[in-house]
């Protein structure tokens, strides 16, 4: 009895002499500190936002609406937030610089608020498409984009209807507002479209960064709003709040919206999102995707 008593603690600390080497002085809490706190697996991230995008899919119309009107609606308090921190400014160079925080604000709004959001769901939405590739996903996702974009283009200029009269901000504000509905028209319509490129990657790209983001998730968003500002790239849903200010406000007309502003802001941000963003973060997932589906075809 003796010799079997000895010999089983030998052969219980064997597997641990074999097994994967740990830390020496770590517990087992320690060690779940330690991979709370390491970064997710870019698959764990695909599978998150992937999971977000199923979720916008099967939304209903009504819901899609309301959500995508309020985002609109929610966007227009970057350009105010610009215009005021503009107008309280002195004309100097370094002005830009200063301003372009407050074209944050209605992404924090948005975004931290769950509203549906154009450019976000070029990426979200696309995900489950990209694993599924079935007429009913490719039907859904051209669903969520068209209502989407449609309800944020309306809050947005709704938003830049009640704002445009005079008096209701101080001139100073109504003229940065003007400025910057103005601004956002001008240029020719290959480099905007090239510029939204760049504005349609960033944002879908935040999307992607936010589930390993944690605690600064307002960073992430404040940082590459800030960047999309700072390099005047145009945005379909922000820019739409100034370019419909310009519209009501009397300085631009309703073909100057759609031609100078919305045709190639739609173009290079749709770009943007979904050929940079979401299939360069997908492409090197696939194969791992692609694998198990084959398997599971082989063993039916």
């Amino acid at each position: 009895m003796a010799g079997s008593t000895e010999a089983k603690p030998q052969a219980e600390a064997k597997p641990e002499a074999e097994g994967d080497p740990k830390p020496e002085g770590l517990d087992k809490e320690e060690l779940a500190q330690a991979a709370d706190a390491s970064a997710p697996h870019a698959r764990v991230i695909h599978e998150v936002v992937r999971q977000e995008g199923e979720v916008e899919l099967k939304r209903s119309v009504g819901a899609l609406v309301w959500s995508g009107l309020a985002a609109g609606l929610s966007m227009g308090f970057s350009l105010l937030s610009m215009s005021f921190l503009h107008a309280g400014l002195p004309d100097k160079p370094w002005r830009h610089l200063v301003e372009s925080p407050g074209y944050s604000v209605g992404f924090v709004i948005t975004i931290l608020g769950r509203q549906q959001l154009f450019t976000e769901s070029t990426l979200t939405s696309l995900l489950p498409f990209l694993v599924l590739r079935d007429r009913k996903t490719l039907l859904a996702l051209l669903r969520t984009w068209g209502v989407v974009l449609a309800a944020n283009l309306v809050g947005t200029s709704a938003f830049a209807a009640v704002i445009s009269p005079n008096g209701i901000f101080p001139d100073a504000v109504h003229q940065a507002m003007v400025g910057f509905g103005t601004e956002i028209l001008e240029g020719e319509f290959g480099p905007k479209m090239l510029r939204a490129v760049f504005a349609g990657w960033l944002i879908a790209l935040m999307v992607w960064l936010l589930p390993s983001a944690r605690s600064a998730r307002l960073f992430v968003i404040m940082l590459l709003t800030y960047v999309v500002a700072l390099g005047t790239l145009p945005h379909i849903i922000a820019g739409s709040v100034e370019a419909a200010f310009a519209v009501f406000s009397g300085h631009a007309s309703v073909r100057d919206y759609l031609v100078d502003f919305l045709a190639p802001t739609l173009v290079g941000n749709t770009i943007g999102g979904v050929a940079l963003a979401a299939l360069l973060n997908y492409a090197p997932l696939a194969p791992e995707f692609r694998g198990p589906q084959k398997d599971d075809e082989k063993n039916e």
